[in-house]
């Protein structure tokens, strides 16, 4: 990858993977990020823009997402509707204000909120919503670049329902031609899923081929098989 960017190369992060910090955050340095490794994570409302880059960074492998048992019953079952980029905001608002166990406030600010609310509008970022009957349940976002995709957060008011959108979206992005799937940083949760750790340097490698395939989000109608 040639290094042309605002940001320093990731191999500069520290051993927790901080890059870098500023005081603002925009499309321009979002995009930037992205497309060379790096992700916003702030700390809080009022708080310097953290910038990210782990030395081992968390994927989901297009060929093994695992889909356990229960949950292929779950999505066989017909209890939920899928939809993608119908409620964008609502599903960012679910991911940043419901509660869970252990986390004490959110990172998605006021400022990445209004940002990532315009790389929605710019056809860059994407939400997959979970509904039960007419009420949103769950629900994922994240952001494209080629065939690269890289997934946010989630949020579930009903079981399963935030694993239900995470494998439409897998569904959708395989479907599409995306060969990257990036989860950030592992966690028990994901690990179900058969996530894997690989180093940057792969990370990167495989970054600059995804983004520079000529593929797209495009729609999606709920309508994968499991």
């Amino acid at each position: 990858m040639n290094w042309v960017s605002i940001f320093p190369h990731p191999k500069t992060a520290s051993e927790e993977g901080l890059l870098a910090f500023s005081r603002d955050i925009n499309t321009e340095m979002i995009l930037d990020a992205y497309a060379h490794g790096i992700f916003p994570w702030p700390n809080g409302e009022n708080e310097p823009i953290f910038w990210w880059s782990p030395h081992e960074r968390a994927i989901f492998e297009m060929d093994d997402f695992h889909i356990p048992r229960r949950l292929r019953q779950t999505l066989r079952s017909g209890k939920f509707r899928v939809t993608a980029d119908k409620a964008f905001s609502r599903v960012m608002e679910g991911c940043a204000y419901t509660y869970r166990r252990g986390e004490d406030g959110t990172w998605i600010t006021k400022d990445i909120f209004r940002e990532y609310k315009n790389l929605y509008e710019m056809g860059v970022a994407h939400s997959v919503e979970v509904w039960e009957k007419e009420v949103l349940v769950g629900g994922v976002y994240g952001v494209s670049l080629g065939g690269f995709f890289a997934g946010e957060s989630m949020f579930f008011l009903k079981r399963d329902a935030s694993k239900v959108a995470l494998a439409h979206l897998m569904a959708h992005l395989k479907k599409r031609g995306f060969t990257l799937f990036d989860a950030q940083i592992t966690n028990p949760h994901l690990e179900q899923f058969h996530i894997l750790n690989v180093s940057q340097e792969e990370y990167l490698e495989r970054l600059s081929a995804a983004i520079a395939l000529k593929v797209s989000f495009g729609e999606y109608n709920g309508d994968a098989e499991f």
